[in-house]
């Protein structure tokens, strides 16, 4: 056998594989060895995009003439949150003037019951002059020996018999 020959029964043997596979798959000549794709994206033509637009226009102007309808106290209500905000009521000019005068006379009477608990207590509680004191001179603390040298000074002093034993 030639080498020829060889390599076409190999490749009619792949082929016959092949087709073996395809119809075991169920793929129908696809591969399943590619990576799937994704849908291709939709492309809307230039006249369908207009025609959305313009639609979307439409809905603007309808929704900005419903809005001019509408009277301004019920586009204020529409818009308001759920809870209901209390208004302020302003007071008039002679409540404010009466509040802040009263005000002043309670502050007033505050500043002169501090004044009137001042007064007595620093007149009445005078202070003697104060003696002076001769600063004395601190005496020098004796310094300690270190710890090594007063174990072995603590023998020779703790026998006082030796030392008289020695003098005699």
């Amino acid at each position: 056998m030639s080498i020829d020959t060889l390599i076409a029964e190999i490749d009619a043997e792949i082929a016959r594989f092949q087709q073996a596979r395809t119809l075991l798959g169920g793929s129908q000549g696809r591969t399943t060895t590619t990576a799937a794709k994704k849908p291709a994206q939709r492309k809307l033509s230039a006249a369908a995009r207009e025609r959305i637009a313009a639609a979307q226009r439409k809905r603007w102007v309808a929704a900005k003439k419903a809005a001019k309808n509408i009277p301004v106290k019920a586009a204020k209500e529409a818009t308001a949150p759920a809870e209901k905000v209390a208004k302020r009521r302003k007071l008039s000019a002679k409540t404010r003037k009466s509040i802040a005068d009263a005000q002043r006379k309670r502050w007033a009477k505050v500043k002169a019951e501090k004044a009137a608990k001042k007064v007595p207590a620093t007149k009445a509680a005078k202070k003697a002059p104060a003696k002076k004191v001769t600063a004395k001179p601190k005496k020098a603390a004796p310094k300690k020996a270190p710890a090594a040298k007063a174990k072995k000074a603590a023998p020779e002093k703790a026998t006082p018999d030796s030392s008289e034993a020695a003098a005699s």
